[in-house]
């Protein structure tokens, strides 16, 4: 069981490994504060993003490179909106999508996903099946960290969904650990969105 899971490691170097782990347990860290509605998911999560970043580089994975920029510049973007006050309260509360954020968020996937077709053909990536989900899933986590930056509760749905899919693409790409984490992504996210929705503004 132990060299089904990881056996795919023993050509990784101990650096690669160790920068994995690290980013998994400041991504699932991340993730919890998500979960409580605490700015601290900001920080931890450029934490795990920048070093996906490397990581994704090395390993030549262009999609998921495109992800965690995508992640690492709107966790700045929603650290400055979850720290945003009036009168002394959040100005951006637990809500639900309006009728227009529906109407970008589709168009937000659009873009994304015909960006990073772009790309993989670009690139020659569309090598295996795993590029074309990951097409999928990028533009389904491009619109949902949009969504969390804004505090909509919608953008646990998407991480569902999302987090889901990623489970068998990491393994299947190699990356245990990542898949793992995906699966504790998925757990957490079912919680979250419940959480919440009793924190639900409108």
């Amino acid at each position: 069981m132990i060299d089904f899971l990881f056996s795919q490691y023993k050509d990784y170097s101990t650096l690669q490994i160790i920068l994995e782990v690290i980013a998994v347990l400041f991504g699932l860290v991340s993730v919890w504060f998500a979960k409580k509605n605490n700015i601290l998911v900001y920080p931890t999560g450029i934490v795990s993003t920048v070093i996906y970043v490397y990581l994704l580089y090395k390993w030549e994975l262009i999609g998921d490179l495109l992800i965690n920029i995508y992640y690492t510049s709107m966790s700045i973007y929603g650290w400055w909106l979850w720290s945003q006050k009036k009168e002394n309260q959040v100005e951006y509360p637990i809500a639900k999508v309006s009728k227009k954020e529906i109407g970008l968020g589709i168009v937000i996937f659009i873009i994304t996903v015909v960006f990073v077709v772009l790309v993989y053909h670009f690139f020659n990536k569309f090598t295996s099946w795993t590029a074309y989900v990951d097409t999928f899933t990028t533009g389904v986590f491009f619109v949902g960290m949009w969504l969390m930056a804004k505090r909509k509760i919608e953008n646990w749905i998407l991480w569902i969904i999302g987090d889901l899919v990623s489970i068998p693409l990491y393994f299947s790409k190699g990356y245990t650990f990542t898949s793992l984490q995906y699966v504790v992504f998925t757990v957490i996210a079912i919680y979250a969105y419940k959480e919440w929705k009793r924190n639900l503004v409108n």
